[in-house]
């Protein structure tokens, strides 16, 4: 069923990948604040990461590693800590 003016939600269609263990927590953090991934892609650019739609993508899809400096990034504009991203805290 199709609710005018609400988007589809796209369900993942592969299972997570092994590279990272922060997509999964990003995803959540994301989605719990209401963001779709173009505009964490756009806050990331702001912050001075430089990084493609498909390599949020993949990041989220821990199909990718991550690097300190966006570990850091990410934290800081989904306002969660390091820590919690890396399932450290609940």
């Amino acid at each position: 069923m199709l609710i005018k003016g609400v988007g589809i939600l796209k369900l993942r269609k592969l299972a997570l990948g092994d590279r990272n263990i922060i997509g999964a927590r990003v995803t959540e953090a994301r989605q719990a604040q209401g963001m779709k991934q173009i505009e964490l892609l756009a806050k990331l650019q702001l912050a001075g990461i430089d990084i493609s739609s498909p390599a949020l993508s993949l990041l989220e899809g821990q199909k990718r590693p991550v690097s300190d400096i966006e570990l850091n990034a990410l934290a800081n504009i989904l306002n969660v800590s390091v820590d919690w991203l890396l399932g450290r805290t609940t």
